[in-house]
């Protein structure tokens, strides 16, 4: 029966080539802006690390002077040197990376490449685990390297495949600002969006190509980038470890999210000792943020990206108010074939279901269209001088919402009117004939 009134559409549709091609267009526009917007939406607010973001969490305490102090003020968002050693020292998570962004020259042995800049990550060697990042080949520099300040470093991908040729470079020297390091790991294609574990060095794009051990880089005095919060004289060093700044993310990784409950009370501890000690001077004002909760309160996502999104929904809504219109003009206008039908033993559910599945028909192809605008505006956005422009694609799951969206809007608009065409009285329409 589908079949069969999928078959009368297409004869509408040729019979009424105008008011089809208008129909087709309205729900291709809405369709294009609206999945546009939101197949950007959904990568810019997506899970970073899916399989255990409920796992992870950004640890902030607050080691500021009462000096400008208000009652349920957030923390810090990032740590003193001296109280991320000290938490790191202390091991009291599963996993946990003390770390910050920082830059380095590369001086290639390659006679084809001169000097260049690189992003760099340093950090303590949970890390990896931690993150799950994946190996291509060897693996992260053991906790001694951390504690002994070893000259080593893992590589990305696609540093190894500039210096060595992809080929596999453990063991290999690498000489970055002056100084030798040992290569002992490269990671296979890892690039998680979000940036989430250090939103201050940027919150999309790629990840960084050298990640060494923090005690090497801060002996080296390797140059380093991000935000900096100071609230008194650091006496010229503010990367000391006494100094009065925040400028480190700190990490943890927990056995379940149940424990988190025991390791803010750990921090809360942590935080009232360090009172006692004369360092702190406000009370404990902790925080324990999920992945997800660290992005939500950072508002990762642009809020230009969320009002796009409104108003293209909004779009997508005249649209179909437009083709509801449209559709309820062709049916009226067949009345007289509808009245026909109904003599001839047609039920009025028959009718409904047609008309729906003529509706359907006109989405199925407006959402067709509308699948290649959506690509043309998402090249569009890619074109774009933002950080997420590169993200901007559309996914198997995003393909399938375009059609279930094309659907659902279609069936939406064709409701009014096929309840309409289904309540036509088949005798008045016989007599005007």
């Amino acid at each position: 029966m589908l079949a069969y009134y999928f078959r009368l559409a297409l004869r509408s549709f040729r019979r009424n080539k105008v008011l089809t091609a208008l129909m087709v267009v309205a729900i291709a526009l809405g369709i294009g802006a609206s999945m546009t917007t939101l197949t950007v939406f959904h990568v810019l607010s997506g899970d970073p690390i899916p399989q255990k973001s409920d796992r992870l969490f950004a640890v902030q305490v607050d080691p500021r002077p009462m000096l400008g102090y208000q009652p349920g003020e957030e923390p810090e968002e990032q740590l003193t040197r001296f109280d991320g050693e000290a938490l790191l020292r202390e091991k009291h998570a599963k996993h946990q990376a003390l770390m910050t962004g920082g830059g380095v020259t590369i001086e290639p042995d390659k006679a084809s490449l001169r000097p260049f800049d690189t992003d760099a990550r340093y950090t303590s060697t949970d890390f990896f685990p931690m993150f799950d990042t994946p190996f291509q080949y060897g693996r992260a520099w053991p906790v001694a390297d951390d504690d002994g300040r070893g000259r080593v470093v893992v590589i990305s991908q696609a540093l190894n495949q500039k210096l060595f040729d992809g080929a596999n470079s453990v063991g290999k020297p690498l000489r970055m600002d002056g100084h030798t390091f040992t290569v002992v790991g490269v990671l296979d294609e890892w690039n998680p969006n979000p940036h989430f574990y250090d939103l201050e060095t940027g919150r999309y794009g790629g990840s960084e190509d050298i990640y060494l051990p923090l005690s090497t880089a801060l002996e080296l005095k390797l140059g380093r980038n991000g935000n900096m919060n100071c609230w008194d004289n650091s006496g010229g060093d503010e990367t000391a470890v006494n100094a009065p700044c925040t400028w480190m993310q700190y990490w943890v990784e927990l056995a379940s999210p149940a424990d988190a409950a025991d390791y803010r009370a750990y921090l809360e501890n942590y935080s009232a000792q360090q009172k006692s000690a004369g360092r702190f001077e406000r009370a404990p004002n902790v925080r324990l943020r999920s992945v997800m909760d660290w992005l939500d309160h950072k508002q990762v996502v642009p809020g230009d990206v969320r009002l796009q999104l409104w108003l293209a929904m909004g779009f997508l809504l005249v649209c179909l108010i437009n083709t509801v219109g449209l559709l309820l003009a062709k049916f009226l206008r067949r009345s007289g074939e509808i009245g026909v039908r109904r003599a001839l033993g047609a039920s009025r559910g028959q009718i409904f279901l047609q008309s729906l599945v003529e509706a359907g028909t006109v989405g199925l192809a407006g959402g067709l269209l509308g699948l290649l605008l959506a690509l043309l505006g998402l090249y569009a956005v890619r074109q774009q001088p933002v950080d997420y422009a590169k993200l901007a694609t559309l996914d198997g799951q995003m393909l399938l919402m375009t059609f279930a969206l094309t659907l659902v809007a279609s069936l939406l608009a064709g409701f009014l009117p096929a309840l309409r065409a289904m309540q036509v009285t088949p005798a008045i329409q016989l007599k005007s004939q």
